[in-house]
């Protein structure tokens, strides 16, 4: 009998996981707009544009199949995606 990973509890951790980085990432922005100046606002500027480029891409990658075709590799798709992201933030904020 060959057990098969649940989608759904992979996506759980794979949330949670999503959770911590953004809040270190939510910290590490923190500082760096409390610490006011040009980096402040090209900070806020790129946080922003971030934001708003994510609210149009994903929808657009689900849209055209890219994220997968059920819902729960849509779903992990989106968080993979998202991740993947939040990653390159917390690398590039860590470099303070």
């Amino acid at each position: 009998m060959s057990r098969r990973k649940d989608p759904w509890a992979s996506l759980a951790f794979d949330t949670w996981s999503l959770g911590l980085e953004a809040s270190s990432v939510i910290g590490l922005r923190l500082m760096k707009l409390a610490a006011g100046g040009a980096a402040a606002q090209a900070e806020a500027q790129l946080m922003v544009g971030e934001k708003l480029a994510a609210g149009m891409t994903l929808p657009m990658l689900a849209m055209t199949g890219q994220l997968g075709a059920t819902h729960a590799a849509i779903a992990s798709g989106s968080v993979a995606h998202l991740r993947r992201k939040v990653r390159a933030n917390r690398r590039r904020l860590s470099k303070l």
